[in-house]
């Protein structure tokens, strides 16, 4: 079974903050017990492709998955999701918040994608089936590798540009558009309520429409786009239970946790703190009384942003002779 927890294992900075004086017995025990290794950190939703079975193009396709999902058939094209995002700037660096975030109204999004359309014609011109999802459609791929909007909120930009032999293209059409939405109507009207402009988008998820997976697991997931990427992949998506039992874990399925994703993003300890007590509680003290119950595989807890896994293996509950320490102690290693 594979347990996606963003921001599990957290950047130093913020776990020596978060977790100084924070005791998860359960957690700390299974660290000492099981096998951390690197995997890619290439967020949520590349995560969920490869448990799902879903090949990596150019970028792991969610642009076509999640227009699927969207009931709007993707066809041969190829699509690049183009998110609607708040940069703010800071001292010595630009900091993206996400569409999450923003709480874009279905008029508002309409109203500022006319004016991209108007302004760039084909060239830029996002179709918008939800206020917070854009998209870009090209016949022709460009080439182009992107970051995903869940590893780039929250962080310095300036490493996670598009790339690619036509990103610089890219990127000096989305300093226009930065220009083009500075004075736009709706952000003048969203800064006088106190909330934040849309003043960028946010390009990633390339590719094409994938062969459907065959016999994807099911995906136990609470996060909306997790369950959409789930079920356009013609996955199951049963509920999420409140806890770990023995039935979930015997189950060959997949199982998103996202409490900490809004803390983890914003840098803030004390959230983090309150979240992972709650994964302690419900998730990690069943788990390491369980853990004998394992199946074949063993049990896999990703954290897709940060670019660490922890693997555990049914004859891991048995290694008492491995003692835990702080989490702090087995996390903060470079």
């Amino acid at each position: 079974m594979r347990f996606i927890v963003p921001h599990l294992f957290p950047s130093p900075r913020l776990l020596e903050t978060a977790a100084h004086d924070l005791r998860l017995p359960a957690l700390e025990t299974l660290l000492a017990r099981g096998t951390l290794h690197d995997v890619p950190a290439e967020g949520l939703e590349a995560a969920l492709c490869e448990a799902l079975g879903i090949a990596r193009q150019q970028d792991w396709p969610i642009a076509p998955l999640a227009l699927a999902a969207e009931n709007v058939a993707p066809g041969e094209a190829w699509w690049l999701r183009a998110d609607p995002v708040h940069l703010r700037v800071m001292r010595d660096r630009i900091v993206l918040a996400g569409s999450d975030a923003l709480d874009v109204t279905r008029e508002e999004a309409d109203a500022l994608a006319t004016s991209i359309r108007r302004h760039f014609g084909d060239a830029l011109a996002p179709q918008v089936h939800h206020p917070q999802r854009w998209y870009l459609r090209f016949d022709t791929p460009p080439d182009l590798r992107t970051t995903p909007l869940s590893v780039a909120v929250g962080r310095d930009i300036d490493p996670l540009l598009p790339q690619g032999r036509d990103a610089m293209a890219f990127r000096a059409q989305l300093n226009e558009l930065q220009m083009l939405l500075h004075d736009h109507p709706v952000n003048l009207a969203r800064e006088a309520r106190g909330m934040p402009a849309v003043n960028s988008l946010w390009l990633w998820g390339g590719g094409r429409a994938p062969s459907p997976p065959h016999n994807p697991p099911p995906v136990h997931a609470q996060h909306d786009a997790s369950r959409m990427l789930a079920a356009s992949c013609g996955a199951p998506t049963p509920t999420l239970p409140d806890r770990l039992t023995a039935q979930l874990l015997g189950t060959a399925g997949v199982v998103v946790l996202d409490a900490l994703t809004d803390s983890g993003q914003a840098g803030d300890a004390w959230g983090w703190r309150e979240a992972m007590r709650m994964l302690e509680k419900d998730w990690f003290v069943p788990l390491q009384r369980l853990l004998r119950q394992a199946g074949p595989q063993g049990v896999h807890l990703i954290d897709p942003d940060h670019g660490k896994a922890l693997h555990l293996a049914a004859r891991d509950a048995w290694r008492v002779w491995r003692r835990p320490r702080s989490l702090l102690d087995q996390l903060d290693k470079p």
